[in-house]
């Protein structure tokens, strides 16, 4: 088996069973405050959601676009990258620690910037849960930073398992407040300080374990961190110019979110609204997360060695293999998890007609699945190559289509459905984004091989076809939005999974019958993943 097959199977079964504790976790978390229509589960999914956003800009992005492949090219030093990488850990613990404190501080300006539309109780209990919430963006960056480093240097798999911490910490602390103070606290007044205590520490405490406990992985990569402030020479100034792009770039995205975000409160205690379009958002993330990041996080690793070295044919070859073989697990996905939606939605809302209303949320976003698994692959190629001023023109394109969606859904839409209109219109964007994003790639590096895997597509959609068929048959003989799928979480589950499998089976099926070449190699990674093996 190669190293990109070993690290893209541990980084999928790290990825599956995180993501699963992550379900869970939403789940236990859903019975505290409640989904659809509870103003505190808005309030909480907000003020939780703010260390992600801030985050974001100060680093997720640069990390990506960045640190990995400079990362890369230091380690071919003869100290192993051993001085860049301990003064990039003390210019970066030195941000994070200025910025967690300045950001924590504005914690009521950024719940009034975000949530407009809040009433005033919904607004203080959502400020005192940012308050407990906005320290997780030191803990974020600590994680993203051991993490980074560890893949930059092949150690995938502490990376992708940490979270599994995280969630089992966050799944006891749930539990314990449901214990305490009783469950479904969906009114605002019911929440007592000792409450609002409980969940903001439980879910911060999380993040700090999550990223903590990667410092016992550190051996591995023969590193010794100290402190070093000696950051000339060091091509932080070049970084800084690429960074520069790269978190403009995010301010975009997150400026764009703002819209959506407000929009989205429009709704909040009346219908579909922040809490669960987060919840959408996790069942839309599931499939991402095990398929995109376990087989393309390699990929990347691997794009940026060859980039590096002005291997550019090896380059075009990646980035075709690594598409073809990403869509076509991707699509069956978006068709299973499109046909059972309504289920699979239930998994996270408090009754049948919860789950019948938040259903169209993660249709809507379901739409983006593919462009965002393409666009994965296409955008970290850019950034391989040290461009980050491209990956911004066609987010900026982008960030301009989700405001305006976002707005003519606002303008449009009966407030039942503002959600699902700011999904879709998300989703219109991605497709817009990846678009360009191919379109420039491909001028670059003159041809990524797109012919290759639009093709490939084309096929695997052509085998979906029969497949969702199959799976809303099955779903129907079932019971349908009536059945027994929708009328408890766990049964939810069950035929989620149910339907899921039924489309799988046809679609196999079907890719053998049309002879796809990308199965066997595809069926091999999978086949690695069984427990026997």
């Amino acid at each position: 088996m190669s190293g990109l097959g070993r690290a893209s199977v541990l980084l999928g079964a790290g990825t599956i069973v995180s993501r699963v504790t992550g379900l869970l976790r939403t789940v236990v978390l859903v019975g505290v405050v409640g989904s659809v229509g509870s103003r505190a589960a808005d309030a909480f999914a907000l003020a939780n959601q703010l260390p992600n956003n801030v985050y974001a800009i100060i680093s997720a992005g640069i990390l990506t676009a960045v640190i990995v492949p400079q990362i890369v090219r230091e380690s071919a030093r003869s100290d192993g990258g051993q001085r860049f990488i301990s003064a990039l850990f003390t210019a970066g613990i030195t941000l994070l620690l200025a910025v967690t404190a300045i950001v924590t501080l504005c914690a009521p300006l950024l719940i009034s910037l975000y949530a407009r539309d809040f009433s005033p109780a919904q607004h203080a209990l959502a400020t005192v849960f940012a308050y407990w919430c906005l320290p997780q963006i030191f803990f974020y960056g600590l994680y993203s930073l051991l993490g980074e480093t560890l893949n930059a240097r092949r150690i995938f798999g502490p990376f992708t398992w940490a979270p599994v911490v995280n969630n089992i910490v966050s799944i006891a602390g749930f539990l314990a407040i449901i214990a305490v103070f009783g469950g479904d606290l969906t009114d605002v007044e019911a929440w007592t300080p000792l409450a609002i205590t409980t969940l903001g520490a439980t879910a911060t405490f999380g993040i700090a374990v999550q990223a903590l406990i990667l410092l016992f992985f550190w051996r591995r990569t023969g590193l010794r961190l100290r402190p070093d402030f000696h950051w000339r020479g060091l091509g932080f100034r070049n970084m800084g110019r690429l960074a520069g792009w790269t978190a403009a770039m995010v301010v975009v995205g997150q400026i764009a979110g703002i819209v959506q975000t407000q929009v989205a409160t429009q709704a909040s205690g009346t219908g579909a609204s922040i809490a669960a379009m987060q919840n959408a958002w996790l069942i839309f993330m599931l499939p991402y997360s095990i398929i995109v990041l376990s087989i393309g996080t390699p990929y990347f690793t691997q794009i940026s060695e060859h980039a590096s070295a002005g291997r550019d044919d090896e380059v075009r070859q990646d980035v075709a293999r690594s598409i073809r073989i990403i869509s076509l697990f991707i699509v069956i996905a978006a068709v299973a998890v499109a046909v059972a939606a309504v289920p699979a939605s239930r998994i996270f809302v408090n009754t049948p007609q919860d789950a019948v209303d938040a259903a169209p949320v993660l249709v809507c976003y379901l739409v983006s699945l593919l462009p965002l698994a393409v666009l994965f692959i296409v955008q970290r190629t850019f950034y391989a190559y040290d461009d980050t001023r491209t990956p911004f023109v066609f987010t900026t394109v982008q960030g301009a289509v989700v405001v305006l969606t976002a707005l003519v859904a606002s303008w449009t839409l009966p407030t039942p459905w503002l959600a699902a209109g700011v999904a879709l219109g998300q989703s219109i964007a991605i497709i817009v984004q990846i678009v360009i994003a191919t379109w420039l790639l491909h001028r670059r590096l003159g041809g990524i091989g797109t012919g290759s895997w639009l093709r490939a597509i084309l096929r695997y959609a052509g085998a979906a076809i029969p497949a969702g068929a199959a799976g809303w048959l099955v779903y129907q003989l079932l019971g349908g939005d009536e059945g027994w799928t929708v009328s408890d979480k766990l049964l939810g589950a069950v035929g989620t999974g149910i339907v899921g499998l039924a489309s799988l089976v046809v679609y196999l099926g079907v890719l053998a019958l049309l002879r796809t070449p990308e199965l066997a190699p595809a069926l091999g990674m999978l086949r690695r993943v069984l427990p026997r093996r």
